[in-house]
């Protein structure tokens, strides 16, 4: 895997979202799973990974899929009671750094607990 994925995956594995977010473009777009909006900047996207890291219990990346410019992280955890399974797909600009972001959640149960805990934690 690119080596910016590596450092990517192992930080949050570890909880670590500081050491992720430094592996950010300044100018990365983050789409999210449960939010029409898409988040625009490294300081906007650190706020929702941190929020993520409160969110999500016994979080563990279970398998990835890589390209030369991209990396595809299947993960599971829990939100509450709510098992949830999900990918974080992200894609490398020419520099290294994370460029684009979109994570995909299911099932639906599981995505609405984490709307519901991440509104609250952003609002």
């Amino acid at each position: 895997m690119h080596p910016t994925g590596v450092a990517f995956r192992d930080a949050l594995a570890q909880g670590d979202t500081a050491s992720a977010s430094k592996l950010l473009a300044d100018d990365v777009v983050f789409h999210s799973p449960v939010v029409f909006k898409t988040y625009h900047g490294r300081d906007d996207v650190a706020l929702v990974l941190a929020g993520v890291a409160q969110v999500f219990e016994d979080f563990r990346y279970t398998a990835e899929y890589t390209s030369d410019d991209g990396a595809v992280l299947a993960f599971s955890t829990r939100v509450g009671d709510r098992a949830l399974e999900g990918v974080d797909i992200v894609r490398f600009g020419e520099s290294g750094e994370i460029v684009e972001f979109t994570v995909m959640v299911r099932p639906y149960s599981a995505a609405t607990a984490l709307r519901e805990r991440m509104a609250a934690l952003l609002a």
